[in-house]
């Protein structure tokens, strides 16, 4: 199993400095929760574990592979950021199947492993057969998105903020599908949500970003979710609405 290791990681945009976090290890079995707010750097640091963005300086490896030197790291990784990432101008079907070829899966393979998905589905998105992705709901695309992840079996997961547009019984079925996932597979997943309840709930380890920096590294336990909702009380009061 593989672990991620961030050493010395800068992102820069000019003069304005986004992200530095010094030091980072994220385990196998880890399922991380990533808080903050809007501008705290989540993204940008999905987007440079991904290698989808340059970093200004230092490192990151996935199973001892730096990222920015090797693609080999990609067969154990999948992730949904945003909507982006899906195709739209395929049927749900057509998507898993373009998924499944680039892993080698049949027809038949996501066929099989779209069952455990059946209530997150709820009879919305397969078998729609005049139906685009780009036609259906918010929430529905970002119920394919997030089942894409998981269909090729990765040995890290990353998902940005996977609850947002999704009704109250499908984050509770989400929740279910990730905490299954990695008990059978002891792998890493790391996920950012602005939902302190959901994320306490799922993640063993939160990291808090704010304004780039890594200011808490939290092992959950029954006052973490208390911690957190103090740390972002005391934030308000020091920077009121105005």
């Amino acid at each position: 199993m593989p672990d991620i290791v961030i050493t010395e990681l800068e992102k820069n945009y000019q003069s304005s400095q986004v992200l530095n976090i010094p030091s980072l290890i994220i385990g196998k079995g880890e399922i991380i929760g990533l808080v903050g707010n809007n501008g705290a750097g989540k993204t940008t640091l999905f987007r440079l574990i991904l290698d989808l963005i340059p970093a200004s300086s230092g490192n990151i490896t996935i199973n001892g592979t730096n990222v920015k030197e090797s693609e080999h790291w990609k067969n154990l990784l999948s992730a949904y950021l945003d909507q982006s990432f899906l195709l739209d101008f395929l049927k749900p079907e057509e998507y898993f199947y373009f998924i499944g070829e680039r892993y080698q899966l049949s027809k038949a393979n996501i066929n099989e492993r779209l069952h455990q998905f059946e209530h997150f589905f709820n009879n919305e998105i397969l078998g729609q057969r005049k139906k685009f992705i780009r036609d259906l709901s918010s929430g529905n695309k970002q119920k394919i998105g997030i089942a894409g992840v998981f269909l090729t079996k990765p040995e890290v997961i990353i998902l940005d903020e996977p609850f947002n547009a999704l009704d109250p019984t499908s984050q509770v079925v989400l929740k279910k599908l990730i905490l299954d996932y990695q008990q059978t597979n002891n792998c890493i997943i790391i996920i950012s949500s602005h939902d302190l309840n959901h994320i306490t709930d799922i993640c063993n380890r939160i990291l808090l970003l704010e304004k780039g920096h890594l200011l808490k590294d939290l092992t959950v336990n029954h006052n973490t979710l208390n911690e957190l909702q103090e740390y972002f009380n005391n934030n308000l009061l020091e920077n009121p609405i105005k």
